[in-house]
């Protein structure tokens, strides 16, 4: 529902908390494990398959592999025994193992063992699926026995661990290539057939694997879909969330990676419309930004180029049209993540400016916006951004897009301006701006994004004149339910240099409301906030943090709760510990039993406060001591 200017007299209601983004096909899955066989040694008819067949993987020899994977997880991880053992197992796995990568239960036994792999038997698995690399790269199975493979080399790679050439038993020489020269030669074999790769469900995985490997940066959005354990919530995680890991590479895999980037130039517009093609350019886009920036600035510049001298849309600007695209604005959200400043300055002025509006209110286009809001670092581009979108907040909240709000928040934070301007919007917003009275119950209101109408059912009539806010209407009411959006908001306001109305209302809070918090999935990180944010004192912490009194067992046997209590206790004084254990130690025997409050008694030293009160009081003197020469420290 569209809405003009609020009237401070408009009826209440209920911010949706913002649709799924209805984008993104579904990854290829894992294949699950196959039936335990009996162990022996892997049947013969290893006969080499025809070009355009899999080959065949034997049951006797499925059963072998099962059987030593399973051994293997037995034995030491060290010692004589292990290394034989994964050496012979290996070396059974080398000559078979294109069958096992393109069987369903064998490819994720090889995936396995290449975890235990040392250099010379991974040189040879991967100078085999390397000639038959079209089979293996776009097989729903064998795309993850590469990825496997690819993916220890932030393990082996610089190894000089060299055994003496030797020929083996079965007369096969060590592998002719070292690990470089095997990735160099693969990433050449993907660069002749660049976007065949690029354009396949599964040689995607390949090619984003490999770009990472030879960028020495290993995303974890990508670790974690290659692990297939990513929840829903966790794929629709935005990418500024990605926390990649660097390892050393040699200076040939970055030009060798320049050189496979350069590729995306020569068909641009496949690789900004095609969904598949253009995850692969993102990819490129967060690894060159880290290694390569200027050449990631020359791939950005290309896009924006491209895109800008298309035909015009009806407001006058290309680019507009290609935000509101589900494929190409994921690219221009990775564009807009890593432009450098005056770039982006410019990208609003040409493209953005005057339109903020419309593209909040759209339902695809608002994601690019967050983007855009996201990059934001300095005052000047921030300042017509807020002028351009704060008198929308209301608007852009109703049509269920708060995702765009609290990008506009979080700007304020980190830029650290406009920040008593947007906390007044918000406040009017969810109609807790006037009376002032009501402004004690913004934190509810924020956390379950309702507004205040809503979160109390109160029905008002157009005109009529908002009612004070009670204490006991505040009191009674428990928490409602805590959105992941919710919580963001309030995790920024704590973080605003003036947070005291914000710890205000928390203070407001009943020793249940607070407790419901702390327990919540996504309120507990408002908790942290409170402890962490270096614009709340001492003081307000424990003004705040007090009405949990009462609540601490309760608190230690809750999965979130006792994460909370953990961080309150290792903050706390020696008073305030006091007090915990003692509350904690009248009913000791049920947190031994609980599942999570067995652990908070262990970290309270909880036996020993109850049975040697001085030593435990020696005990935390010491540890305080110790934080508190840490901290000087670190403020030093």
């Amino acid at each position: 529902m569209g809405l003009g200017p609020r009237s401070p007299h408009k009826a209440g209601r209920r911010f949706p908390a913002g649709g799924k983004r209805g984008r993104g096909a579904k990854g290829s899955g894992r294949p699950s494990s196959g039936r335990q066989q009996q162990l022996g040694p892997p049947g013969v008819g290893r006969s080499e398959p025809a070009l355009d067949a899999h080959p065949h993987l034997s049951p006797e020899a499925l059963g072998y592999f099962r059987r030593a994977l399973s051994a293997l997880k037995e034995v030491p991880e060290t010692g004589e025994e292990r290394e034989l053992m994964v050496h012979n197992v290996l070396k059974e796995a080398e000559a078979q193992a294109l069958a096992l990568a393109t069987n369903r239960t064998g490819s994720e036994m090889l995936q396995e063992l290449l975890g235990f792999s040392p250099l010379k038997p991974l040189c040879r698995v991967l100078a085999t699926l390397r000639s038959n690399l079209h089979l293996v790269a776009c097989h729903r199975c064998g795309v993850h026995v590469l990825q496997s493979a690819l993916l220890q080399l932030p393990r082996l790679l610089g190894s000089h661990v060299e055994e003496e050439v030797e020929v083996e038993e079965d007369g096969k020489d060590p592998p002719s290539e070292t690990l470089e020269e095997l990735v160099l030669g693969l990433a050449s074999d993907v660069c002749d057939d660049f976007l065949i790769y690029c354009g396949d469900t599964h040689g995607s995985f390949v090619v984003r694997t490999l770009m990472q490997m030879l960028g020495g940066t290993l995303l974890e959005s990508e670790r974690a879909r290659h692990r297939g354990s990513q929840s829903p919530e966790a794929q629709r995680a935005p990418t500024r969330e990605c926390k990649p890991t660097d390892f050393e590479v040699p200076e040939s895999f970055l030009n060798c990676l320049q050189d496979l980037c350069s590729c995306f130039l020569k068909d641009i517009a496949v690789f900004i419309t095609d969904k598949i093609s253009s995850f692969c350019f993102q990819v490129a886009l967060q690894i060159l930004h880290r290694k390569l920036p200027q050449f990631c600035a020359h791939l950005c510049n290309a896009v924006i180029d491209y895109l800008s001298n298309r035909n015009s849309s009806a407001d006058g600007s290309p680019l507009l049209l290609f935000l509101q695209d589900q494929t190409s604005s994921r690219l221009l959200e990775q564009v807009l993540l890593v432009l450098d400043p005056p770039r982006l300055q410019g990208l609003f002025e040409n493209h953005f400016q005057g339109r903020l509006q419309t593209l909040a209110a759209h339902p695809i286009a608002n994601f690019p916006l967050q983007r855009l809001l996201d990059a934001i670092t300095t005052p000047e581009l921030l300042s017509p951004v807020f002028e351009e979108l704060s008198p929308a907040l209301e608007a852009v909240l109703a049509q269920g897009h708060p995702g765009v709000v609290i990008a506009l928040v979080g700007a304020c934070r980190r830029v650290g301006t406009h920040q008593a301007q947007v906390l007044q919007l918000l406040l009017e917003a969810f109609h807790c701006a006037e009376p002032s009275s009501r402004q004690v119950a913004c934190v509810p209101l924020f956390a379950t994004l309702m507004t205040y109408e809503v979160y109390y059912g109160l029905l008002e009539e157009e005109g009529a004149v908002p009612a004070e806010h009670q204490v006991e209407t505040g009191t009674a009411r428990a928490l409602g339910e805590v959105t992941v959006l919710g919580s963001l908001l309030l995790q920024h306001l704590l973080h605003f240099s003036t947070p005291a109305l914000i710890l205000r209302s928390l203070g407001a809070l009943t020793g249940p409301q607070l407790l419901s918090l702390a327990q919540s999935p996504a309120g507990s990180h408002v908790l942290d906030a409170i402890l962490t944010s270096p614009s709340v004192t001492r003081k307000q912490r424990r003004r705040v943090l007090k009405n949990l009194k009462g609540q601490y067992v309760a608190l230690a046997c809750s999965r979130h709760g006792s994460r909370v209590l953990d961080a309150i206790w290792g903050g706390a004084a020696l008073g305030a510990r006091k007090e915990i254990a003692a509350e904690l130690g009248e009913r000791n025997q049920e947190l031994i039993k609980d599942p999570f409050g067995h652990h908070v008694a262990r970290n309270v030293a909880l036996t020993t406060f109850l049975k040697r009160r001085e030593a435990w009081e020696q005990q935390q003197g010491a540890v305080a001591k110790r934080r508190r020469v840490l901290n000087s420290i670190l403020e030093d």
